[in-house]
């Protein structure tokens, strides 16, 4: 964060305390005011981001500090600083880290009624301590010609034995598939999920590893059939330099599950104020500008996710995929039902 200088001990010849105050309230308002600034702790890539908040300087002249580091390292960060902490705002992936913070009791509810309005309940804590910033959605990817859509309906589904040895997914500690499993037993319960659960490690084509990248690569080196990855990592392999990434994305298609039910799981990017917000007011115009159309629109085109804001643009590659219903479960219940599915999938076998 931003280093305090202090004026006192940059001068070398004694002087007494009220020579030393004389000099530093005799500095002019203008260089004796504070710059104002916002402070942040963020979970997702210094590239993800910062173009945002390089516009929002340009566009406000309020100077964003930023923290990047792993989204389990800040929360404990924010846990172990706690009310000295120099934090605002926290962005971080994933609702199931967003209600982790809420109940480590290091966030308070942003008070904003743009922010209300601009967000769908549903991709929002009901008491305002975190509000999503981008939409993530995690379907089923399947290789051309080796599947047939109309083979696919559910994600429930792909616990049938005729999909034995032909799924990639990743393993059980990632919040993504946890967070998958916490909707579905939302929506089934423990019992059918755990049944399901143990018919998907039946049908893995091998043990959990890498990353949903590494899911799709080998899918498209024939390792399986289909992967469950999210589609912004889709999308930053078909527009990466690697032409072997270019080259393994490109086989693959997209399916969106469960249209006739309860729609494809979702996710989102999101931000809560922290509970040491100091710069509130700075940090509150942060967070609406980062829903603005101009950055939801930026989302969608560069990182490849969907927006949260209804009818903001998306690019002409997620339009590509087709349009699709979204499961419109409270993200909240993801992290309370988190708990419940690591232990479902521990059970069931899943590495």
């Amino acid at each position: 964060m931003k280093p305090v200088r202090c004026l006192i001990s940059s001068i070398t010849a004694p002087i007494t305390f009220g020579i030393a105050a004389a000099l530093i309230f005799a500095v002019p308002p203008s260089v004796a005011a504070a710059e104002e600034e916002v402070n942040l702790y963020s979970a997702r890539k210094e590239e993800l981001i910062k173009p945002l908040l390089d516009r929002f300087t340009e566009q406000t002249g309020i100077k964003v500090n930023m923290v990047t580091d792993k989204a389990e390292t800040l929360l404990k960060r924010l846990e172990s600083e706690g009310i000295n902490s120099p934090a605002d705002l926290l962005v971080t992936v994933d609702a199931g880290n967003l209600y982790r913070a809420k109940e480590a009791g290091v966030t308070q509810p942003i008070e904003s009624q743009v922010l209300v309005e601009a967000i769908p309940e549903a991709y929002r804590d009901s008491e305002g301590h975190w509000f999503g910033l981008s939409l993530r959605a995690r379907p089923i990817l399947y290789v051309e010609g080796k599947v047939d859509p109309t083979s696919l309906t559910t994600y429930e589904a792909l616990a049938d034995p005729a999909w034995k040895g032909r799924i990639c997914i990743r393993s059980s500690d990632n919040i993504y598939n946890q967070s998958m499993v916490a909707s579905m037993i939302a929506a089934d319960g423990v019992e059918a999920t755990e049944t399901w659960a143990k018919g998907l490690v039946a049908n893995m084509a091998r043990p959990p590893k890498g990353g949903d990248r590494d899911q799709i690569a080998a899918a498209a080196a024939g390792q399986c059939d289909l992967a469950i990855a999210n589609t912004y990592y889709l999308a930053g392999m078909l527009t990466s330099g690697d032409q072997s990434q270019v080259d393994a994305a490109q086989v693959m298609r997209v399916f969106w599950p469960n249209q006739d039910g309860r729609g494809a799981h979702v996710n989102v990017s999101g931000i809560a104020m922290t509970h040491s917000a100091k710069n509130k007011e700075a940090a509150v115009k942060l967070a609406e500008f980062l829903v603005s159309p101009e950055s939801q629109a930026w989302y969608a085109e560069v990182n490849g996710e969907y927006p949260v804001l209804t009818g903001a643009e998306v690019s002409e590659l997620l339009k590509s995929w087709g349009e699709f219903k979204a499961d419109d479960l409270q993200l909240s219940k993801l992290g309370e039902f988190g708990p419940d599915a690591v232990r479902l999938m521990d059970r069931a076998g899943w590495k």
